[in-house]
This record gives structure tokens, sequence and C-alpha cells, in this order.
């Protein structure tokens, strides 16, 4: 049964830094792409970060390229966001979404609430 546990979320102020990780499991990690998303309330969800399996390759959405890192250990199945110098617009829930033989599994979500 393929899961996807996403952690790290939580209320941090503006400038503040958070680590999200997701953690995989009943699926071969290494054969997936990985990427994050985030919905804010009364928004659509927007692609963040992606991943190839390997790591070899990362995009990022233009709202956060140069304050967001993904990446990934595939020794312990799972993968990163680390959200650098944080902006109240980053204030949504974040799901990690794992890309294997076509089909997307999801993630529950964390909240990431940036305010002071």
């Amino acid at each position: 049964q393929v899961q996807l546990v996403e952690s790290g979320g939580g209320l941090v102020q503006p400038g503040g830094s958070l680590r999200l990780s997701c953690a995989a499991s009943g699926f071969t990690f290494s054969n997936a792409a990985m990427n994050w998303y985030r919905q804010a309330p009364g928004k659509e969800r927007e692609l963040v970060a992606l991943i190839t399996t390997s790591g070899g390759f990362t995009n990022y959405a233009d709202s956060v390229k140069g304050r967001f890192t993904i990446s990934r250990d595939n020794a312990k199945n799972t993968v990163y966001l680390q959200m650098n110098s944080l902006k109240p617009e980053d204030t949504a829930v974040y799901s990690c979404k794992a890309i294997l033989a076509r089909v997307a599994y999801w993630g529950q979500g964390t909240q990431v609430t940036v305010a002071s």
C-alpha cells in the first residue's frame, strides 16, 4: 500500500525557515519522481517544486526560486523541502506527490503558517 506522510509544518515568523519531509512507503521510492504542491485557502493548488528520480534535475515555481530547495534521500525513502526566507504568502497546506508509472499518489498534507 502506497503511503506518503508529510511532516515538519508549523507556525513560523516571516523570514524564518522550515524543512518539510515526506516519508514514502509501499513502493520503490527511487523509481518515483517527486513533487511538492501547496494550496492556500481560496486558491488553486500550485506546484512548488519537483525532483527527478535520481535527484539530478529540479525545478521550482517562480514564487519560491532562490528560497526553497527540494532534495531527496533514496536510501531513506524521503523527499524534503527546505524553505527559507518565508513570507506570509507562503502560508498553505503543503503536500507531496509521487509519480510512479504515470500514476500519482498524494500525501495528506502539512500546514505551514507564516505570521508574526
